[in-house]
């Protein structure tokens, strides 16, 4: 298969923006991107099949001119590229003797906002619990939660390679879980659906779901929080006050935050 190569010039003043970015490019068809491949011209290279690229590129021009990122656009050879950087960026275990297999889903288990969620899930028995991952990128959340015991694990994503990466990282780890397409609003989850719900997700769609949240936790169960900065923590705390959830603490790694909260 014939890919094109989009080295493109990205300047981004906080990760999170970046990580939208790197969606909505897969979204149109990237499927690897390598950040390390010159970082003497800085930015990344984005790989895409060169049917996709014909199909989208007056997507892409237009989505990269609203950023005004300098790109250039090359023809590269008939190689699997997803296969190219897994062999140049080898999987390494996590805890538990966990694997992940990124592809382009976000969560390989080695990002601040990711790594505090593993080392609570660490700390935590989740024996016989329902477990909700939302935002599950790929599955790695998920997955830890079927590794402490959960009996149930429901995975979801608006982002379909996600929900496929999530069901190859699951079988790579031996675990079953339960992986949908969509977003939460999209699902008639009853009331009272979940004793954990993770959501490591930027702090807007954290302050538009927090309702839901509420509504989907058994009392007692827990809602943890990722993806957010200290400065996003005063209207969290407020926005899951007001659903009436308690705050139990706050963890902190670097400039990133994560809240965990409890339905009373």
């Amino acid at each position: 298969m014939l890919y094109r190569c989009l080295h493109i010039n990205t300047d981004f003043a906080e990760e999170w923006q970046k990580d939208l970015f790197d969606q909505h490019m897969c979204d149109l068809g990237v499927d690897t991107i390598d950040a390390g491949s010159s970082p003497e011209q800085g930015g990344a290279d984005y790989y895409i099949p060169s049917d996709l690229w014909q199909q989208h590129q007056g997507e892409i021009r237009e989505y990269l001119s609203s950023f005004n990122f300098p790109f250039s656009v090359s023809e590269v050879p008939d190689e699997n590229w997803n296969a190219v950087w897994e062999s140049e960026h080898p999987v390494q275990e996590l805890p538990l003797g966990v694997r992940i297999v990124p592809h382009c889903a976000f969560g390989a288990g080695y990002h601040e906002t990711t790594s505090m969620m593993i080392e609570q899930l660490l700390e935590t028995d989740l024996t016989c619990k329902r477990v909700l991952d939302n935002g599950c990128g790929t599955g790695v959340l998920g997955i830890f939660a079927k590794k402490r015991g959960a009996e149930e694990v429901t995975a979801i994503d608006i982002d379909d390679k996600s929900v496929e990466n999530t069901l190859e990282n699951a079988a790579l780890n031996g675990v079953r879980i339960d992986a949908k397409l969509g977003d939460l609003s999209a699902f008639d989850f009853r009331p009272s659906s979940f004793d954990l719900i993770l959501s490591n997700i930027h702090r807007n769609v954290l302050l538009a779901q927090m309702q839901t949240y509420a509504q989907l936790l058994t009392h007692g169960g827990e809602l943890w929080i990722s993806g957010f900065y200290e400065t996003d923590c005063h209207a969290l705390l407020a926005a899951a006050e007001e659903q009436g959830l308690q705050y139990l603490k706050t963890r902190e790694k670097g400039e990133w935050r994560m809240m965990l909260f409890r339905h009373p």
